[in-house]
């Protein structure tokens, strides 16, 4: 009915493999972003890279937050 201490490292577990998942999902979108640059015309290339960038934030973002799990659950 409650929580107990054996079901806590399962909700860790999920928790680790959903942002696992959430950063492959936005490596991948950085891979996409940059194919899109590199095909782009002159005339769009700057918002291809614009795409580009904001991917990366994303990817960032995503590491950090696997990161922070990895370190809570270290302590």
């Amino acid at each position: 009915m409650f929580p107990t201490a054996q079901s806590i490292p399962l909700f860790a577990s999920w928790g680790r493999t959903r942002a696992l998942e959430t950063w492959r999902e936005a490596a991948s979108l950085v891979a996409t972003r940059w194919q899109n640059f590199l095909d782009a015309e002159p005339e769009s290339r700057a918002f291809a890279f614009a795409s580009y960038v904001a991917a990366l934030d994303a990817e960032e973002a995503a590491a950090a937050d696997m990161a922070a799990l990895v370190s809570s659950v270290a302590a």
